[in-house]
């Protein structure tokens, strides 16, 4: 909890820092960078900087965290802290770091705020950011220490094996271990980050979601191509898409993601829009290999039958389940004699289908999306401990749930 001295420092100075917090974290990533391109290279992604993404994500963090801070003094936001510290993990973030961050964000709030910040107005803003990393500096070295691997360590080489042309815009690729030093098995929903060397030179990092439960040999992860090739943002899925072929070298990261599948015998509803299938998928293949007796539902919206990805792997497996079921909602109408399940037309609307009492719900796919579902589930009279959703790329959701 912050001092008796900050306390009310921040109180103070909450509103105006929240107020100019985007700008502040634009002014510190470009400051950042400027100073040490070589974060650019492996460490960050360019393409979240490039759309503004991290900016929102981090500005969203800090002030979610002071209004905790603030407001719950004595509670520790263990939701937002886990969310960041999975991700870093997966990124091989080292403590050191933090002391980068910091030195740069300290810079852009007086830059940005100017002569308000005094010395005590500073050293509060210290605490705040010290308190938060040192909690995710925590986490991250028990994540690290619970799979037997350090920032250095959670990289591997695996050998493309399969591509599979699972729609127009979306390839799957199946990989095979290298060497015979032991694998951390993924845990249902969870994530790997991909490096890969850019024409330019520069490494760059993604994070894909595991589509498969394991199977001792192979990892399995789908790529939807990303539009738009003038900007960084496209450019690993125009990579993966168009140069990476069976037989190839890749990187991955050990399994991280906190957005994890609990083995419970209530009901599980699943609820995805696009290519946030993709956790769902891996859901329900470590289901099938469990064997659960569990009733499982999956909800799936996209634009027609045709841009369903994984459609086949998840009908597959939910028809080996004692109890699971597909409904769908496609913007263009189902065609005739389709197999994706009962098929409604346009927006997902979970009231057109009769939901199980005592469920629990994961959610992924657009922010929009999410926020309908959920909003929807919560009209319902489910509670909100009972959903959790996956966002790809940085949070910018985050703060919301606070």
């Amino acid at each position: 909890m912050l001092s008796d001295t900050s306390l009310p420092v921040i109180q103070a100075t909450l509103p105006v820092v929240g107020e100019h917090i985007e700008e502040i974290a634009k002014r510190f990533y470009k400051h950042m960078f400027e100073a040490q391109p070589d974060l650019l290279d492996g460490l960050f992604n360019r393409g979240n900087q490039a759309d503004g993404r991290q900016q929102q994500a981090l500005a969203g963090s800090i002030a979610a965290f002071a209004g905790m801070l603030v407001e719950n003094p004595d509670q520790v936001p263990d939701h937002l802290l886990s969310r960041v510290a999975h991700k870093h993990v997966s990124l091989g973030l080292s403590p050191d770091q933090y002391q980068i961050v910091h030195d740069h964000l300290m810079w852009a709030i007086v830059d940005v705020l100017g002569d308000a910040v005094t010395p005590e107005v500073a050293a509060a803003w210290d605490e705040v950011y010290w308190l938060m990393a040192n909690l995710l500096i925590n986490k991250e070295r028990g994540l690290y220490n619970a799979v037997h691997l350090s920032p250095e360590t959670i990289w591997r080489t695996w050998k493309v094996v399969r591509r599979i042309q699972e729609t127009d815009d979306v390839v799957s690729f199946v990989v095979e271990r290298t060497d015979e030093r032991a694998v951390k098995p993924s845990l249902p929903g969870q994530y790997v980050t991909i490096k890969m060397t850019m024409p330019d030179g520069v490494q760059q990092p993604r994070q894909y979601s595991l589509t498969k439960a394991d199977d001792g040999q192979h990892r399995q992860f789908a790529v939807k191509r990303v539009h738009g090739l003038e900007t960084p943002d496209g450019e690993m899925s125009t990579l993966l898409h168009n140069d990476v072929r069976v037989g190839d070298d890749v990187v991955l990261s050990a399994p991280f993601g906190d957005v994890v599948l609990e083995y419970t015998d209530r009901p599980l509803v699943m609820a995805s829009a696009g290519i946030g299938i993709t956790p769902m998928a891996g859901m329900l293949s470590h289901l099938v290999q469990s064997g659960s007796q569990r009733q499982v539902m999956l909800l799936h919206a996209d634009d027609s039958e045709a841009s369903f990805p994984l459609r086949a792997q998840v009908t597959e497996d939910l028809a080996k389940l004692a109890d699971g079921t597909l409904k769908t909602w496609f913007l263009a109408p189902a065609e005739a004699g389709g197999e994706s399940g009962s098929a409604f037309t346009g927006f997902m609307d979970v009231s057109d289908v009769e939901l199980p009492d005592d469920a629990e719900y994961y959610l992924c796919g657009p922010l929009p999306f999410l926020k309908s579902v959920r909003s929807a589930l919560i009209a319902g009279g489910v509670p909100a401990k009972d959903i959790q959703y996956e966002v790809f790329g940085p949070d910018l959701w985050l703060a919301d749930f606070q």
